[in-house]
């Protein structure tokens, strides 16, 4: 299987907390008070939200399931101290279309487990490296 490329993106502070992005062309705002874009914990949620409720569709259809719909609701609770993590998440998916019950269930699981690289990548042994530049 072919090397995924590396997931690039760039932000410039534009001001308060408030930064401009952009990763692959598209642009994005990042800001702490949720008024001009996704505060960080929002667009982390966002992006897991995504990758599993993608994974899931992927895989019922990929069964050849008749999924007409899919929505999901997350809810993420948060530490009361800093660093204010993710201590819990709650899922709700609601799939439209004659899928059992049981298939929705294993494709939830199998995204948890092996395929959402937005939850693997939520585990505490990445490497983290850091480079500084004062201009």
């Amino acid at each position: 299987m072919p090397e995924k490329p590396p997931v690039t993106l760039d932000l410039t502070w534009d001001a308060e907390l408030r930064f401009s992005g952009s990763s692959a062309g598209i642009p994005f705002v990042l800001d702490s008070a949720s008024k001009a874009g996704l505060a960080p914990m929002q667009a982390l949620a966002a992006s897991l939200a995504g990758c599993m409720a993608m994974d899931v569709v992927h895989i019922l259809k990929k069964g050849r399931h008749e999924l007409v719909g899919l929505k999901m609701h997350l809810v993420g609770r948060r530490a009361d101290e800093p660093p204010r993590r993710f201590v819990a998440i709650d899922f709700a998916f609601e799939v439209a279309g004659p899928v059992p019950v049981d298939q929705v269930e294993h494709a939830i699981q199998l995204s948890r487990e092996k395929y959402c690289s937005v939850w693997a990548s939520m585990q505490p042994d990445i490497a983290f490296n850091v480079t500084t530049t004062i201009v």
